[in-house]
């Protein structure tokens, strides 16, 4: 089925209060609108629900949702009734009282979209009811849980190949927001997809700033951390269940209330835990790995990993977990290489090797991920295969923006903001190769670094004697550095690609032909500092700046209405919309159906309370005045014509910033950010062209562009004897051809 854009546009609006799409959905609706079957790997905060729920509300019949969370279920399900869409969810949660009127109401077509655990799909029966309900989709979220290679592996998904055999007809969507292109392969072929149109997003999160601190008194750091920002809530995931409990027990008592979550608890009070996070009653939640995959709560405003994450799909999937609403998010790791030790040891413990070697070599990429002194952001996409070019850009294979001569700097990780200090590592680095060169010149066979760390040591172990490793040239030359700063020396080697490890081989470490030529012509090698606490960023990507004592007036009243109606605070507003109208204060209906997340339901149900509320603070407050003091929505649309770094360039022109000025900033040419502004013009935003040129160069432009046409832009320049660039004239043709009778 096809649908005209301003059918979508208006639905976006209408139902769930947004002007623009986020980058591929668009594209992704209209596909699944066409039958086709799909498969979408966008970020967490990306807008993957959007993708299936707006589908639901065009088709005719019921579109059905997997999902292995119950907790995301009922959130999305309250979302959105409150928004006005008929949907309903089914799993183990509910009673059988419950369950059979929303069994009624399916055969009688009540509802537009059902939630439901894949092992209720597949119970006896239940295919056959679905049969019967007019099935027009089947949403498979979580996709990544169908694949072996996946990090959450779920046996129960790979029976969801039988839907492609009892519907044939019915396309499917499958969508996750974490998956190598090993994964996404196995999601392809398990569920049986037909052709499917593949959309990859970037894996980019431009409004997360990731930071590593060693750690070092764990508790002072995490109470330092959570103390400095009152008002915000967070996760703080925990490698053992004890010290989930231990550390929001100290949290409590010492002001910060805190909640234990993990799968030791009873269902009850890991339920109430949930809820209350959800709610803002508590604001921390201090959480095994359990926890956060179904929560839906947009206002996470900090991660904090206390313990190291076991890979690297684990650590990103739980820092998407922050700033899910596009305001700025907080990751912080606290880093110990003792952390490394203890799960290499859980690691010797499993019984099958390839799952061994495999644990291992995930171990291996997540420490250097801690230990890296280069961008962390370009660590992480380059993990999934993606380039970051020092630039934002939201979609893979989208155009390339200029970076500056060659340097990645995401300004939005600590080695980015404050990069650690080098040292002249050339005689360590030659030590450290030697040591390994001479075990396996002796024994025949390599060693760890660990071993090779207690021979630079001069370490009286049973195993260095009955190796004869004491008897080396290199056996105890170490002494100017600790076993740690030796192993530290040993993995940066590694990750420098002057020794390489291999992890069929219990990680023994060799030296590469690159360290090979490095020891013989002793070059210079430059080391980095071990990690340390990082500076804060200055600016953050995506805040919203606005009047924050209304900000915190309209929080409390969003707390009373969610209250009354048993919902989290976000299903109400999000921070986001708050934000919009402490920073426009909106007055009347038209105004405040503008503010992002706005529809007619509830502009309806909240908008007199809330601008009753803003009228009120200003009574008694001045009304402050920003930047951009238009009403217009700060967070610049994301139409999937715009790359985030147009909407950056666009969004500092409406800032009142010139093109020279945007272009100093963002480190830009004039003529990149005048190619920005022109295509948000044609994109249809809009943009003030005095802001460009000044009022005799529009008359001698539309002079010439009406003597040659539109389509001679290079003619054009000529005419004007060189005096405005190519930027500013397709700007204006922008323009001009936006504007009907122009």
């Amino acid at each position: 089925m096809k649908s005209e854009s301003g059918e979508l546009q208006a639905a976006l609006k209408r139902v769930f209060g947004f002007s623009s799409f986020r980058p591929l959905q668009e594209e992704i609706i209209r596909d699944a609108l066409g039958g086709k079957d799909v498969f979408a790997l966008l970020p967490t905060g990306g807008g993957k629900s959007l993708c299936f729920q707006l589908p639901a509300l065009i088709l005719p019949g019921l579109t059905v949702v997997v999902s292995p969370l119950i907790a995301l279920m009922k959130d999305q399900v309250d979302a959105l009734r409150a928004a006005g869409v008929a949907a309903t969810f089914l799993n183990s949660s509910l009673p059988a009282g419950e369950s059979r009127p929303r069994l009624r109401a399916l055969h009688n077509g009540e509802f537009r979209l059902l939630y439901v655990a894949p092992e209720r799909l597949l119970l006896s029966g239940f295919l056959e009811d679905l049969q019967r309900w007019k099935v027009n989709l089947f949403a498979v979220d979580e996709a990544h849980c169908v694949s072996e290679w996946g990090h959450d592996f779920r046996p129960e998904y790979r029976q969801l190949s039988t839907l492609r055999y009892r519907f044939p007809g019915v396309p499917m969507m499958a969508l996750t927001a974490t998956a190598t292109e090993r994964v996404r392969r196995d999601i392809v072929v398990q569920l049986h997809l037909r052709s499917p149109v593949c959309y990859t997003a970037s894996f980019n999160r431009p409004n997360l700033t990731y930071r590593v601190s060693a750690k070092s008194g764990a508790y002072g750091q995490v109470l330092a951390f959570v103390r400095a920002r009152p008002r915000e809530s967070g996760i703080i995931y925990c490698q053992a269940r004890k010290t989930a409990e231990q550390l929001a027990g100290r949290l409590s008592a010492d002001g910060v209330p805190a909640a234990a979550y993990h799968a030791g608890l009873e269902t009850a009070v890991r339920t109430r835990a949930q809820e209350a996070f959800l709610r803002d009653e508590v604001r921390v939640v201090c959480a095994t790995i359990a926890f956060g995959m179904g929560i839906n709560k947009p206002n996470v405003r900090f991660v904090i990993h206390h313990d190291l994450p076991k890979n690297i799909e684990s650590y990103y999937q739980e820092t998407g977990r922050a700033g899910r609403d596009g305001l700025p998010g907080e990751c912080l790791l606290l880093f110990s290489p003792g952390d490394r030790i203890k799960y290499g040891r859980f690691i010797d413990e499993k019984p099958d090797p390839k799952e061994r070697e495999i644990a291992r070599a995930q171990l291996e990429q997540m420490v250097h991920y801690a230990e890296c002194a280069t961008c962390r952001r370009a660590h992480l996409l380059n993990y999934f295969g993606e380039t970051f070019d020092g630039k934002p850009s939201p979609v893979r294979g989208g155009a390339q923006e200029e970076a500056s001569a060659g340097t990645q700097n995401c300004g939005g990780c600590d080695n980015c903001l404050a990069p650690r200090q080098t040292w002249d590592g050339t005689v360590a680095a030659q030590k450290f190769l030697s040591c390994v060169h001479r075990i396996h010149e002796k024994s025949g066979f390599g060693a760890g670094i660990q071993h090779v760390v207690e021979v630079l040591c001069g370490a009286a172990t049973e195993k260095i004697r009955r190796w004869g490793h004491d008897r080396l040239s290199t056996y105890g030359i170490g002494a100017e550095h600790g076993r740690a700063e030796w192993a530290a020396i040993g993995r940066e080697l590694v990750r420098l690609g002057y020794l390489r490890q291999d992890p069929g081989k219990f990680n023994a470490a060799e030296v590469t032909e690159e360290g090979r030529l490095a020891l013989k012509s002793r070059r210079k090698i430059t080391l980095t500092r071990p990690v340390a606490a990082p500076e804060a960023a200055k600016e953050r990507a995506g805040e919203i700046v606005c009047d924050e004592a209304l900000f915190d007036t309209l929080r409390q009243l969003r707390k009373q209405l969610a209250d009354t109606r048993g919902v989290p605070s976000y299903i109400v507003f999000s921070d986001v919309s708050l934000r919009q109208m402490a920073r426009f204060y909106p007055q009347n209906d038209s105004e405040f159906s503008r503010i992002s997340g706005v529809g007619d339901k509830k502009l309806r149900e909240f908008g007199a309370g809330f601008m009753e509320a803003i009228a009120t603070h200003l009574r008694s407050h001045p009304r402050q005045m920003f930047a951009d003091d238009s009403f217009a929505a700060p967070v610049v649309p994301m139409r999937s014509k715009l790359t985030m770094t147009v909407a950056e360039s666009l969004g500092l022109c409406r800032a009142g910033r010139s093109v020279e000025e945007i272009a100093r900033r963002r480190g830009l040419s004039p003529e990149t950010i005048l190619g920005h502004l022109a295509t948000a013009i044609e994109a249809g935003e809009a943009v003030e062209l005095d802001r460009v040129l000044n009022h005799e160069a529009l008359g001698e432009i539309a002079a010439v562009f009406k003597r040659h046409g539109f389509g001679n832009l290079s003619g054009a320049v000529e005419s004007l004897g060189g005096r405005y660039s190519h930027g500013q004239l397709r700007v204006y043709r922008a323009a001009a051809q936006s504007t009907p009778g122009r």
